[in-house]
């Protein structure tokens, strides 16, 4: 199995067609279903991880399937994809975590390890989330990986860009 990303308690790997039951019970919860509702059909999941394979192959990366590092079971996913933010692609980091393992701050040291690989493996400088601002638990993750917070608008609909505009200290790059 190959690993994208390490941290001290989970590891992210590519998706596989296999994990399609496990992600379904990611956005089973009333409060994942609230922000993606499509999700709740089985079809949405595998083309959530075709979708993902497909980064992979296109641009080197996509969302990961988050696994603790010692328990081979999917709880979530974090990574990157390209989002259109004002009209141009911009990296983004997004996470998914379990209801059952929301709280332990899995997605917050996920999305602190993807800023870090974006970083320092794909030298990107500008790396953003998007939330809704409903979503008070993303919000909460945001606001700990990113430098900046500021509104736009998307589709017509106002949401949470939360970046981080430069490189950060511990991102392994000598400084400039």
């Amino acid at each position: 199995m190959t690993t994208i990303v390490e941290t001290e308690r989970l590891r992210l790997r590519p998706y596989r067609p296999d994990d399609a039951e496990a992600l379904y019970a990611v956005f089973a919860d009333p409060y994942a279903r609230r922000f993606y509702p499509r999700m709740s059909e089985r079809e949405k999941i595998d083309d959530w991880i075709a979708w993902n394979l497909q980064h992979y192959e296109e641009f080197g990366f996509g969302l990961w399937a988050a696994e603790p590092r010692h328990d081979p079971r999917l709880i979530g996913d974090c990574g990157l994809t390209y989002q259109e933010v004002e009209g141009e692609q911009r990296l983004e980091i997004g996470y998914h975590i379990h209801a059952a393992e929301r709280g332990r701050g899995y997605a917050t040291e996920a999305a602190l390890a993807v800023l870090n690989y974006a970083q320092r493996t794909l030298g990107a400088e500008f790396v953003c989330s998007i939330v809704d601002p409903a979503n008070a638990a993303s919000r909460a993750v945001a606001g700990r990986v990113h430098e900046h917070r500021r509104d736009y608008l998307s589709s017509g609909k106002r949401r949470l860009l939360f970046y981080t505009d430069r490189l950060a200290p511990d991102a392994g790059l000598p400084p400039r």
